[in-house]
């Protein structure tokens, strides 16, 4: 079997699941990772049989389970070809602690939104590299400027400089890079002062994923920024 593997992270909601559907539509054979076994096997069972999808639980900041995974795709499917790195969290955080989380609900935050990224493309690109493939990261409109409190924003920019230095160090590789950086989805976690805000549809972001992923060889499409309509810049 030759066709193509696409591994999505936090692939059991939201822009994950919507991405996985495209493409499984595109006729990619799918590796589904997510915490949530159980969401996992609805998803995979909706999208393709067992040889074209493989949903698999895995913490994605946890090094051992995750770079095992990639070798048995890679010994049981022979390639993998791209990687979205979507897995991430939001908690709303003040500074001063005027509102939001407590601290002690940060680090898994921060945790899932910079580490969980980084030990992604440790592990898949070795693996990108054979296929000439393509890394796909999550980040954020929240990522490109001041957000008073916000350490979500925070963790957003550094997945901007990481995309920007994983590219930079796979020059002359074959691999692409691509931060794809959503304003507001509706994923069903939006903060209460912004239920009536314009929103994105995850299906919108998983358009402009497969886009970048769908484009030559040659062409190595760096950023995405995706806003619903009528959303603010600073929002």
């Amino acid at each position: 079997m030759t066709d193509p593997v696409f591994l999505i992270t936090g692939a059991s909601r939201g822009i994950g699941a919507a991405t996985a559907r495209l493409a499984a539509e595109a006729g990619y054979r799918l590796v589904l990772v997510a915490r949530d076994q159980a969401r996992l096997n609805a998803l995979a069972t909706r999208l393709g049989a067992p040889d074209r999808v493989w949903p698999v639980a895995c913490d994605v900041t946890d090094w051992a389970p995750l770079s095992g995974l990639v070798t048995r795709v890679r010994d049981t499917w022979g390639r993998l070809d791209v990687v979205f790195a979507n897995a991430g969290a939001s908690v709303v955080t003040s500074f001063l602690g005027r509102h939001g989380a407590p601290p002690e609900e940060w680090r898994d935050m921060v945790l899932a939104n910079v580490y969980g990224p980084a030990l992604t493309a440790r592990a898949t690109l070795p693996a990108l590299i054979d296929s000439g493939g393509h890394l796909v990261l999550t980040g954020s409109a929240a990522g490109r400027g001041v957000r008073p409190g916000n350490l979500y924003s925070a963790t957003k920019w550094a997945v901007t400089g990481l995309a920007q230095n994983i590219r930079a160090e796979c020059v002359g590789t074959g691999v692409r890079v691509t931060l794809v950086q959503p304003g507001l989805v509706d994923t069903g976690g939006i903060p209460a002062e912004r239920a009536q805000d314009p929103k994105l549809d995850p299906a919108d972001i998983a358009r402009a994923v497969l886009y970048a992923v769908g484009q030559p060889a040659t062409v190595d499409v760096n950023e995405i920024l995706v806003r619903p309509a009528g959303q603010g810049p600073n929002r």
